[in-house]
């Protein structure tokens, strides 16, 4: 039987501590902090902006600056005179807005801007009416 060596025993590891967290609401604590000042640990602060305050950061912009901006055009709509050729022409062919925007392969609302005067000119849009109601609509509408 083997003997024993009676010699003694030693552990080659480190002992682990588990410690639980604090929670956030006791970080806030003026006791705990003051706690761990006085034990030497370390303690955060952080400054918070506009804290408290129900005030909005909003960027200054100087009105001069808004004044001297240059704005865009409005743009240009459909003329007196396209949008009366476009009316004239349709009654002529004795269609309706429905029937001319179908033709077209447009919607109704589409022709009824133009015939209005509300819509800025597609020439393509033109170019349909044009050939729907055999009536020149671009250019000069007159001749």
């Amino acid at each position: 039987m083997p003997s024993r060596n009676p010699g003694v025993i030693v552990q080659d590891w480190e002992p682990v501590v588990l410690q639980k967290k604090p929670k956030s609401s006791a970080l806030r604590d003026p006791k705990a902090v003051n706690q761990a000042i006085r034990s030497g640990a370390p303690v955060q602060t952080i400054k918070k902006f506009d804290a408290g305050s129900n005030k909005k950061t909003t960027p200054v912009v100087s009105v001069k600056k808004l004044e001297e901006a240059a704005e865009p055009a409005a743009l240009d709509r459909v003329s007196t005179e396209v949008r009366l050729a476009i009316q004239k022409a349709r009654l002529e062919k004795k269609m309706s807005q429905a029937e001319l925007a179908k033709r077209i392969n447009e919607r109704p609302q589409v022709v009824q801007e133009y015939e209005n005067g509300k819509a800025v000119p597609n020439q393509a849009v033109l170019a349909k009416m044009e050939r729907v109601l055999e009536k020149k609509l671009r250019g000069k509408v007159g001749k």
